[in-house]
């Protein structure tokens, strides 16, 4: 009778320590932008892709890696990392650590044919300060693999056309990739009844360049807020839903979203489609 009681007793608290097991590891924090640290930095962050090796005659294995490192321990970091192929989603991953400065992302994929591959990552840190302040650090780091698997020559890769074969591939490659992102694009404006001659347009796999240079008119300092909560609703808006979408079906089907940044500097629009749900996500700037 007592053991019978003890079961009672133990299997609610199981379940309980399971259940929050559970939403523990399939939860995790969303990116919040805050006010840009002055005093932090990152030591290193770098996305990698290579071409590993012929797994058949028919397919091949690209390697797909990213690093950030932090000058020192942060209370929260995460980092984010989409991978397209001719303009087509292909993956994405996110990794998420507490009191850590160094977080890597590691993972292999299977491709057919000749490709081009872009990778973009979000590295994002917070710095919680005794006094109840928190800031935040951010870097986005690129890279890009031209793949080259033809029947009248030897898998290959490049990153950048040194040769005229290379060149050629790498001419062919972006143009194809252009022509679908121009189509899936153009459908998102007609759909949302986008004005183009209002905005500035820039692929999400472009977004590295403002690591360095501001928006048009706006000063570096500004230009980082408007980028960081540009990344808050990417990850809450897109990044989330792929992922949910990921895990209900084997199949995704999304295109690089473009970010229209509106030249009366108003707000930004973020058009982007899964599975063929058209979606737009539009964010005013603060008031600087």
């Amino acid at each position: 009778m007592k053991k019978r009681l003890l079961m009672l007793a133990i299997v609610p608290v199981l379940c309980i320590g399971i259940f929050i097991y559970i939403w523990q590891t399939s939860t995790s924090p969303a990116i919040t932008y805050f006010e840009e640290d002055k005093e932090t930095n990152y030591h290193k962050t770098s996305t990698y892709l290579k071409l590993l090796s012929e797994e058949s005659r028919d397919s091949y294995e690209v390697g797909w890696n990213s690093q950030s490192v932090s000058e020192r321990e942060l209370y929260l970091r995460q980092d984010v990392s989409l991978l397209f192929h001719n303009g087509r989603l292909r993956g994405v991953k996110s990794k998420w650590k507490e009191n850590a400065s160094t977080i890597k992302l590691k993972e292999k994929v299977t491709g057919e044919d000749s490709n081009y591959y872009q990778a973009i990552t979000y590295h994002h840190g917070e710095v919680h300060y005794p006094d109840d302040r928190i800031t935040s650090i951010q870097q986005m780091s690129y890279d890009q693999l031209y793949v080259i698997d033809s029947p009248n020559t030897a898998l290959r890769s490049f990153k950048k056309a040194e040769s005229d074969f290379e060149y050629e591939w790498k001419r062919l490659l972006r143009h194809t990739t252009q022509q679908q992102l121009a189509y899936s694009w153009n459908q998102l404006m007609e759909h949302f009844q986008v004005d183009k001659s209002s905005y500035r347009a820039v692929p999400l796999t472009a977004l590295k360049r403002f690591n360095q240079e501001a928006l048009p008119s706006f000063t570096p300092a500004q230009t980082n807020q408007i980028i960081g909560q540009l990344w808050e609703g990417l990850y809450k808006n897109y990044i989330i839903p792929l992922v949910t979408s990921k895990s209900k079906s084997e199949t995704l089907t999304s295109y690089t979203p473009v970010i229209l940044f509106d030249k009366q500097k108003t707000h930004l629009m973020v058009l982007y489609e899964i599975n063929g749900e058209k979606k737009r996500l539009i964010q005013k700037y603060p008031a600087f």
